[in-house]
This record gives C-alpha cells, structure tokens and sequence, in this order.
C-alpha cells in the first residue's frame, strides 16, 4: 500500500526563512490540522492566503500518547470526537489536509555519503539498510523520504524523514475518519522551522509535553536533529536542565563544523521564558529568543494570522509561512 505520508524528497531545506519545501506537484492544501499531545488544531486559509477560519479542540492528558514505536492514539472515540469538532468549526470535508503530527512521531537524520545514487530507486533501499539499526521498528513497515544537501567537506549530507508506517496510519485514519485525505505529513517541529530568520548557526529547542526536539540550521541546511524524552513534563523542566540537555547538542556542532553557535529559540515554555534564556546567553554566549513572537513588529505574520501566535501553534504558523 502507497501511502501519501512520505512522498520521495518532498521536503527540501532551502533558504532559513523556508526551510521546509515540499518538491511534489501537488498544491497545498487549503486546510491544515496540527495535532499533539494536548489538542487538536484546525485551520482552513482563504485563496489569498489568509487565516479564514481555526479551530481547537483540547485533549485530557493520555488520550494520544507520541510514540515512533507503539500505538499513540488511547482513546479512539475521545480523539475522533475531538477532531470532527475541530474539523467541523472550519467546515473541512472531502478535500486533502496538511497533517502535522507529534515529533516523536517521526525520526530524522542527516547523514554524510561521498557518493549518493540519484535514482530513488536505487537510493531508498541504500537508506533502508543504513538506518536499519538506528530505528526502533522493522524496515518492511517504515516508510522514508530524503533530500540531499550540499556538504562543506564535498560529498553529499543527505537528510533521511523515517516513521512506523502503522503509526502513521492510525493518524491518517483519523483523518480519513472525518471525510478529509492527508495529503501531507510533516513533523511539528519540522514546520515551525519556517519560523527562522537568522542564516548564521541557530539552534531551536522545542518542549512539548515530555519531548524535547532540538534542531541546528546553518545557512539553510539541517545539520542535526534529535528528538528526545526528557525526565520531566515540560510544566515541571527547569532552566538548568533545559541547559544540560542542548548543550552537548551545541557542543557537537563546535566539534564537527568548528562554529559555534549564534543564536538560540526556545519554544513551548510560554511566559517562564525569560528564566530560562538568562542561563543559556550566559553560557553560550548567544542570544536566545522565543520562537514564536507575537509582537505587531513581526510582519511575517499577517494580523489574522496572530491568533494562532498566540495560542503558541508555531508549528501551524510556520506551515503558513512555508505555503508563501
């Protein structure tokens, strides 16, 4: 079975301020459902581009567990309840959904090969035996895509998107439980890499929940991602241990690539944000940022477009950057 999840290469890092691209042919979609761990979201953009109608819908705690490995939907009737009544605020039927799903969803990695096939067909199955150990599921239900990148030491540095194509499944058939298709697939995290301004070395730490997602991006190119659980839900992380956990994140990039880096963004710690940016300027000697800025002064964003801001949705909100 062909599953519309993970088309071959579709997505593309580019220039920071669109870091995620899609290469298919297919236009994007008028609506779009972000779902995590506490609620499900739901927006449908007008033909200019605009926000026309969001909806949200909020999910008691262990209704949807992420997991890459077992099944992460607890409460069948309680999530489908949830998202026909998201789906129903923004009259979304019939038609083909953008699908951001929890980060620990889905694993990523980004490898370095001096030589690359250029066929997908001989590059797929060079992919699915190099990462055969680095996954917690079985190849034969895995579903990948990749892109290439250009590597500073020649070469290629290839970035691989890998998922347990059952898990997949259980959110597409969520979906598909409200009359929409899911068209496209991403990882949360991954769209809210749109967000990014700066084309110097940056790292984004991205808390939800008991998941910490870290990414680095130099010049328009992933570097590293990592998705880890942390000891602690995110309400409960303090700024020290926030501080222990991406800095040898930060500590790996200086050693690989002989930068350091330059700015930080930190997402999903809302109004304690200030807290925890004092200890990571001072030891990394950066600036560090909010991801998701809702001042006016951010013209990205256009004025409907802010209620999402709000709402700390940065992962729907750099999917409506990366549609531009």
């Amino acid at each position: 079975m062909k599953t519309a999840t993970f088309q071959d290469q579709m997505l593309k890092i580019g220039a920071v301020q669109r870091v995620m691209r899609w290469l298919d042919a297919m236009p994007r979609p008028a609506v779009a459902i972000e779902i995590s761990w506490d609620r499900i979201s739901a927006i449908r953009w007008s033909r200019a581009g605009d926000v026309e109608k969001f909806a949200t819908e909020t999910l008691p705690a262990g209704m949807i567990v992420p997991s890459a490995v077992e099944p992460n939907i607890v409460d069948s009737a309680g999530v489908r309840s949830a998202m026909a009544l998201a789906c129903s605020s923004i009259q979304a039927t019939g038609e083909h959904a953008a699908l951001l799903l929890p980060d620990p969803v889905i694993r990523i990695f980004v490898q370095h090969f001096d030589e690359f096939p250029r066929a997908s067909q001989e590059a797929i199955p060079l992919l699915r035996w190099k990462l055969k150990k680095s996954v917690p599921f079985e190849m034969n239900d895995a579903v990948l895509s990749y892109v290439r990148q250009e590597s500073r030491e020649g070469g290629f540095d290839i970035v691989t998107t890998i998922a347990r194509l059952r898990v997949i499944r259980e959110y597409e058939e969520l979906v598909e439980s409200v009359g929409l298709n899911a068209g496209v697939v991403s990882g949360s995290s991954l769209a809210a890499l749109a967000l990014l301004e700066s084309d110097r070395p940056t790292l984004v730490a991205r808390i939800s929940d008991r998941s910490l997602t870290t990414a680095i991006i130099r010049d328009g190119a992933l570097c590293g991602y990592r998705c880890t659980e942390l000891p602690v839900r995110g309400a409960d992380l303090t700024p020290q241990a926030l501080l222990d956990e991406i800095y040898p994140f930060a500590a790996y990039f200086h050693d690989a690539w002989h930068e350091r880096i330059e700015s930080v963004y930190i997402s999903g710690i809302g109004k304690r944000f200030p807290a925890f940016a004092a200890p990571i300027e001072s030891e990394l000697k950066c600036k560090v940022q909010p991801l998701l800025r809702t001042k006016p002064a951010d013209n990205r964003i256009a004025e409907n477009g802010r209620l999402l801001a709000e709402a700390g949705l940065d992962g729907l909100v750099g999917w409506m950057l990366s549609r531009d």
